[in-house]
């Protein structure tokens, strides 16, 4: 009998590489598995399920993460408002957490001798990847033929075009990965340092010219309504948001950053929905939040997105951030006005019974109800003793 091998498929060239390879020059028996994380619709999973039909695969399974994402994942990067570098809200790194703890339990179920995915030996994913295999399922080995190959995209066009597979070279130009949190993508003009990605890179199209407003409701931190419609879980509100705005083309950028493996890097993404949301939910916490719960989760925050996108999310130190994150929420609830233009949104304002900036303690900049003129003279003057005892002793002629 051939041995078993769980593949993380996606469909896109290096996943499709991966199905001939450990078929044919393995012997393999290949169950492909394609993880959504709420970046396929029924029409495209259809789509990818044929062509992992095509390729020859003995099984195909679609495992629907995208709920348990959100639960696990993306409502404590929320919390944290974490966009890395203060650009990249961490699309993929996420995603490839919750997908590679699923491949990691099905290939348990299936009694899988192996586990491959299609990650490059240059990227981060590789070790993402890795690391939850190492540590959810040690005794299942990992095989990685793009990486242990070391194989460029056209060696993986010209090996499947022998074995009777034809991808067109055009649409293999770019690397494309989708979910629910953002699409990232990799080309020609992301290897370069200076290049920006061309119009018909990203999947989604700028259509809409006129401005709009949406008003997004906030219930203990997580997204829940949009312009008076209530959802019954974050997710779908989040997939609604990105309807409206993606045909805006907001939420392009191109993210610069230190890989795991210690080289520069450039990825392209478009994540209308992650970063409306992180702003708008951002802007709420300005309101209602303390100005030290403000700086320390702020602080906290940059460890947690910088430990995630590094692949140490099971370190238990995560679960001690995302405790204290989910205690900080408690009052983060109203609502939160954007205004929508072509590539561009702005954070109106918001409404919240928990909002401190309550003009019934004063008004900044214009009168106050809660201290005079003479305790400022003297809170002032005790504040400053310490720089003023330094100025003089140090005092320069």
């Amino acid at each position: 009998m051939k041995k078993k091998v769980v593949l993380a498929f996606s469909g896109g060239l290096d996943t499709s590489y991966c199905a001939i390879y450990l078929s044919n020059e393995l012997n393999l028996e290949v169950h492909a598995v394609i993880v959504n994380t709420g970046g396929f619709n029924k029409d495209e999973l259809f789509d990818i399920e044929n062509k992992a039909k095509q390729l020859g695969v003995d099984s195909f399974q679609v495992i629907d993460e995208t709920k348990n994402y959100y639960d696990s994942v993306i409502k404590y990067l929320v919390f944290g408002n974490v966009l890395k570098n203060n650009t990249y809200p961490l699309s993929v790194s996420a995603e490839r957490i919750s997908q590679a703890t699923a491949i990691a339990n099905y290939a348990k179920k299936l009694n899988a001798d192996f586990v491959a995915h299609g990650s490059t030996g240059a990227g981060n994913d590789q070790v993402r990847f890795d690391a939850i295999f190492n540590i959810l399922i040690p005794e299942i080995e990992v095989i990685t033929p793009i990486r242990d190959n070391k194989l460029s995209r056209d060696e993986e066009i010209s090996f499947l075009k022998e074995n009777g597979i034809f991808i067109n070279a055009e649409k293999a130009k770019y690397s494309i990965n989708k979910g629910i949190w953002g699409t990232s993508v990799g080309g020609k003009e992301t290897l370069t340092s200076h290049l920006s990605l061309p119009e018909d890179a990203y999947p989604s199209r700028a259509t809409k010219r006129i401005a709009m407003e949406v008003e997004l409701f906030f219930e203990k931190g997580e997204l829940i309504g949009i312009d008076g419609s209530l959802y019954n879980h974050p997710t779908e509100a989040i997939q609604a948001l990105e309807k409206i705005a993606s045909p805006y083309g907001i939420g392009r950028d191109i993210h610069v950053g230190d890989t795991i493996i210690g080289i520069k890097g450039r990825v392209g993404f478009e994540a209308a929905a992650a970063l409306i949301t992180i702003k708008a939910h951002h802007a709420l916490e300005k309101h209602t939040l303390t100005k030290l719960q403000l700086i320390i989760k702020d602080q906290q925050a940059m460890w947690y997105g910088n430990w995630l996108h590094e692949g140490l999310f099971l370190d238990p130190v995560m679960r001690d951030l995302e405790s204290y994150f989910q205690s900080t929420q408690k009052n983060v609830t109203g609502k939160v006005f954007v205004k929508l233009t072509p590539y561009l949104f702005s954070i109106i304002g918001i409404e919240s019974k928990h909002d401190l900036m309550s003009n019934k303690f004063g008004s900044y900049g214009e009168m106050n109800n809660s201290w005079t003129g003479e305790d400022v003279k003297g809170f002032t003057k005790i504040m400053s003793n310490q720089m003023s005892i330094y100025h003089q002793v140090n005092k320069v002629e």
